[in-house]
């Protein structure tokens, strides 16, 4: 006759991806945005975590999440044992003939910067497929199976990272409204993205200008709708010169000032590790920031 024991179960993969996540971030809402669910299911997945291991492992309290000693103990394991199945999992997806080359951007670049040169990029390797994703924030490219990201940045010299260009800004409209707007700017329509809602008072402050309104005015979730309005003549956009670059060249986007004013940021072409990278990335890249 034969034996088939009950073996013991180990703990729930979700559940140990959760935590890894939760705990590199130390932050339910930052692990809940970089696996695609909500704050509630991280707590759930850790909830069925502490009870298999039948030891808290985080804190909760008003302000956050923090770990306790025990969920620190474990950090350096769980993450990596998941950056080696981020390896593996990458490995598996190179197995296939010409898999798809993933580039995530920030929405405005996806929009506004990538198109002309990925239109260069596919002429020279047409044998690639590639896919773009617009997302808010820069993926981990130790996990995800993205091959580059490109987002504005503070440049911190790292090798993996290439800053393509400074980001700087200043006031543009369409020509219709430019009179008006050079005669008195506080007077015209200011348009606001919300992502860089910062932007008019840290011009204003640069150049000693009087931007009387500058918290008023329209708001768009997406720096592209933003720049259509402006070349709509709705108001004056306050400008990033990488993402204006082809409205400005064709004559639909005019400056309002001509000193622009550095953000401290830059527009940065991001790559995995070394190891991690597919044979054509360093073409790719260098036709991307050409």
């Amino acid at each position: 006759m034969s034996v088939a024991p009950k073996r013991p179960k180990g703990p729930p993969l979700n559940a140990m991806r959760a935590f890894e996540a939760a705990a590199r971030h130390v932050s339910f809402v930052a692990a809940a945005e970089e696996l695609n669910v909500t704050p509630g299911a991280i707590s759930q997945h850790i909830k069925t975590l502490e009870g298999w291991a039948g030891t808290p492992l985080f804190l909760r309290n008003a302000q956050g999440v923090a770990l306790t000693a025990e969920g620190q103990a474990l950090v350096a394991d769980f993450t990596a044992a998941f950056d080696q199945l981020a390896d593996a999992a990458r490995a598996l997806r190179n197995l296939t003939p010409n898999p798809d080359f993933h580039i995530a951007a920030l929405p405005a670049v996806a929009q506004l910067w990538l198109p002309k040169r990925l239109r260069q990029v596919r002429a020279q390797f047409p044998e690639i497929t590639f896919s773009v994703t617009a997302m808010e924030t820069p993926p981990s490219l130790a996990r995800e199976m993205f091959d580059l990201s490109i987002f504005f940045g503070v440049p911190d010299g790292a090798a993996d990272q290439i800053a393509v260009c400074a980001d700087a800004i200043l006031p543009v409209c369409a020509p219709t409204l430019l009179p008006e707007a050079k005669e008195d700017l506080t007077a015209v329509t200011h348009l606001h993205d919300q992502t860089w809602e910062e932007d008019w008072a840290l011009w204003a402050a640069h150049s000693g200008a009087e931007v009387s309104q500058s918290k008023g005015g329209p708001r768009f979730s997406l720096y592209s709708l933003a720049m259509e309005e402006a070349k709509a003549g709705a108001g004056v956009l306050m400008g990033h010169l990488c993402l204006i670059e082809e409205a400005v060249a064709s004559g639909a986007l005019v400056a309002v000032e001509e000193t622009p004013c550095p953000t401290g940021r830059s527009l940065l072409i991001a790559q995995p590790h070394p190891a991690r990278r597919r044979a054509e990335t360093a073409e790719i890249v260098a036709v991307l920031s050409g």
